[in-house]
């Protein structure tokens, strides 16, 4: 097999990778009795406080900006799981040091947890964009309750807004899946639904540096958005990610967040408000 093609289907096979390699509309997944009840448990302790209250928006999936704008936005995941639920600093560090702008989306329970570190990245709002990524990282398609749905992202809506003073207006499904009910749910509490058109396949065994760091540059396209993690010491990611800022920006690209796409694209706001801002 092609090693390029290894590594995009390597990586969907990995039990507890966070996203499929394209978006996926609809159910591929389910949740465990174990798993829903951890879930409950988690949600049902206190909220820090009630989070601001959103406009509603249109219920759409975007997964790209404009093909004609060669520009790129970088993703991350921290996704609320229990075997890959810790914090990379070294990628926030390659970030800083070589001021390139990205948008990560936070689990809700992995921010509670690395609250320190949330802190701390919010201390860059000029380069990153913190986001929601549901609360306990659940199969949302699956989840066939709207309250839970809706709790899900309200509950991450609060801990990131106590910890970092800003509300986000996007949101990630966990594994990439979602269907025409989540989205709607979503935007009626205000968030954008943002999924990707490129998968690093950085939780792939096989994706080594230079794999990685083949694979997007040949993969890229303007107006894409990547998808990496930023939960997981194990991955090359923070390896990877100079050699990938360096030959977007030699090819080229700018490197933007992903609320620059959507005003480029979508004429949407940006993608964070201050708290207690409607």
């Amino acid at each position: 097999m092609h090693r390029s093609l290894r590594l995009a289907v390597g990586f969907l096979a990995l039990v507890g990778a966070c996203v499929r390699p394209t978006p996926v509309p609809g159910p591929t997944g389910h949740e465990t009795p174990e798993n829903a009840a951890k879930a409950e448990a988690d949600l049902s302790h206190p909220a820090p406080a009630e989070p601001a209250a959103l406009p509603p928006v249109a219920p759409e999936v975007v997964a790209h900006g404009a093909r004609s704008v060669r520009t790129v936005a970088l993703t991350f995941d921290a996704c609320s799981t229990r075997d890959v639920s810790k914090y990379d600093e070294r990628i926030t560090q390659e970030l800083i040091a070589n001021h390139t702008p990205a948008t990560i989306f936070l689990g809700g329970s992995w921010a509670k947890e690395e609250a320190a570190h949330v802190r701390e990245l919010a201390k860059h709002p000029e380069l990153f964009e913190l986001e929601n990524h549901t609360f306990t990282h659940p199969h949302m398609p699956a989840v066939k309750d709207d309250g839970r749905v809706r709790q899900e992202l309200l509950r991450t809506q609060a801990e990131v807004q106590a910890l970092t003073g800003r509300t986000p207006l996007l949101w990630r499904p966990p594994y990439g899946e979602y269907d025409a009910r989540v989205v709607k749910l979503a935007a009626e509490l205000g968030l954008t639904t943002i999924e990707y058109d490129l998968a690093s396949g950085d939780p792939d065994q096989h994706a080594t540096k230079e794999k990685l760091v083949e694979w997007v540059l040949k993969k890229v396209q303007p107006g894409s958005i990547v998808v990496m993690h930023i939960n997981h010491r194990k991955f090359h990611t923070s390896e990877a990610l100079p050699g990938i800022i360096q030959g977007l920006r030699t090819r080229g690209y700018q490197l933007v967040t992903v609320g620059e796409i959507l005003r480029e694209s979508h004429g949407l706001p940006g993608p964070t408000l201050d708290a207690g801002t409607p």
